[in-house]
C-alpha cells in the first residue's frame, strides 16, 4: 500500500527521503560545471552523487514508490556515461602527471601516441555526456525526481523506526561482501585439523576443517587477469557497503566510523589496482607489442605502483579474513544508538 503521509522523524521513510534529497542535490550542484568541462573534479563529484543516489534507490526500494523515469535503470545509464568519461580522466591524469615527468626523454616521446589516443577518446566521451545531460530523458528524470521529493510516496513499512531495522538494512550487504571470493586472492590454503590463530578463516569442508591461511608476507604477489577481475568485483561490493553505511553514521559510534574508514581505504586500494591494470592493457593495445621494450622505465613504475597498492590491500585483506574482526563488525551493526 502506498501513501503520501509524511513519516515521522527517525522513521525508515524519513531517512529514505533524506538520502534521496542529499544525493540528488549533490548531483545537480555539479551539473553546469561538468558541461563547462574545465575541472575534472566536478565530473568526479557528480559521478559520486549519481552513484550514491542509485545506491539509495536500490537500498530503499522497498520503502518508497518512485516514478518510472527516476528508477534504478535510468540512474544507472546516466552514471555509466559519467563513469566512462571519468575513467579516461583518471588514465590521462596518471600518464601525464604521475608517470610521464619521471620518464627518460625518449619514453616521454613514445607516450605522445597513447596520450593523443586518450584525448581523442575523451573528446568523444564528453560529447556523449553532453548529449545525455541535454536529452529529454535526463530532463524528465530531474523533473520527476524533484516532484517526488516535494510529494514523496511511501509504503507502509516507511513508518517503522529506523533503529529497529538498521541491522536488517546493513547486515545483508556486509554478509554478501564477506562471502565474496575476492578475499581469497593470493592466500594459501592448508588442510589442518585445528588452529587457535585468529589469522585463519575456519570453514567446513567434507567433514574436515579447512583453514584458509593468510599470507603474512606483504611482499608482492602475482595475480592473474581473472583474479584482477575478482578484486574489481570485490571493490564494487565494498563501494556499495560504504555508501550504505555512510547514510547511517549518526546512529553508531566511533567503532562504526573505523569500519567505514576501512571500507573507504579498501575501495581506494582496490581501485588503484584496477586503474593500474586498465592502464597497462590500454598501453599494450596501443603499441601492439611488449611494452617492456618500448617503455621499460614506465613498466617499472607501473609494477612498483601495483605492488604498493597490492601490499596496502593485503593489510586490510588479512584484517577482514580474521574471524574475530568479522564477528565484531557484525556485532557493531546490531547495536545502533536509539
Amino acid at each position: 500500500m502506498a501513501t503520501q503521509v509524511l513519516p515521522k522523524i527517525n522513521s525508515l521513510g524519513y531517512w529514505a527521503s533524506l538520502a534521496f534529497e542529499k544525493h540528488f542535490q549533490k548531483t545537480l550542484k555539479h551539473e553546469l560545471e561538468v558541461l563547462k568541462d574545465q575541472d575534472p573534479e566536478e565530473l568526479h563529484q557528480m559521478r559520486i552523487g549519481m552513484r550514491r543516489l542509485r545506491c539509495a534507490t536500490q537500498g530503499f526500494g522497498f520503502v518508497v514508490t518512485v516514478p518510472k523515469a527516476t528508477q534504478d535503470q535510468k540512474i544507472g545509464k546516466i552514471a555509466r556515461c559519467l563513469g566512462g568519461l571519468r575513467d579516461l580522466d583518471v588514465l590521462l591524469e596518471a600518464l601525464e602527471n604521475r608517470y610521464k615527468p619521471n620518464l627518460p626523454t625518449l619514453e616521454q616521446v613514445e607516450l605522445d601516441k597513447p596520450l593523443q589516443k586518450l584525448r581523442k577518446q575523451r573528446h568523444h566521451a564528453f560529447k556523449k555526456v553532453q548529449k545525455i545531460l541535454r536529452h529529454q530523458s535526463y530532463l524528465m528524470f530531474k523533473q520527476k525526481f524533484q516532484e517526488w521529493l516535494e510529494q514523496p510516496i511511501y509504503k507502509d513499512i516507511s513508518q517503522v523506526p529506523i533503529p529497529a531495522v538498521l541491522p536488517d538494512l546493513l547486515l545483508p550487504q556486509v554478509s554478501q561482501l564477506f562471502l565474496h571470493p575476492g578475499w581469497l586472492v593470493g592466500v594459501e590454503e592448508e588442510d589442518l585439523e585445528t588452529s587457535d590463530n585468529n589469522n585463519f578463516l575456519l570453514q567446513k569442508t567434507n567433514s574436515k576443517h579447512q583453514i584458509v591461511k593468510i599470507n603474512n608476507d606483504t611482499s608482492a604477489i602475482n595475480i592473474s587477469d581473472a583474479e584482477e577481475e575478482s578484486l574489481h568485483s570485490l571493490r564494487k561490493k565494498v563501494k556499495g557497503v560504504r555508501y550504505q553505511m555512510s547514510l547511517f553514521s549518526e546512529f553508531y559510534g566511533l567503532t562504526y566510523e573505523a569500519y567505514l574508514r576501512d571500507m573507504k581505504e579498501l575501495q581506494e586500494y582496490l581501485g588503484d589496482i584496477q586503474d593500474n591494470a586498465v592502464l597497462r592493457k590500454f598501453l599494450e593495445s596501443i603499441f601492439q607489442s611488449d611494452i617492456d621494450k618500448v617503455l621499460p622505465s614506465l613498466v617499472i613504475q607501473l609494477k612498483q605502483s601495483r605492488e604498493k597498492a597490492l601490499q596496502k590491500w593485503q593489510v586490510l585483506q588479512r584484517r577482514y579474513l580474521n574471524i574475530q574482526v568479522r564477528q565484531n563488525f557484525r556485532s557493531e551493526l546490531l547495536r545502533p544508538l536509539t
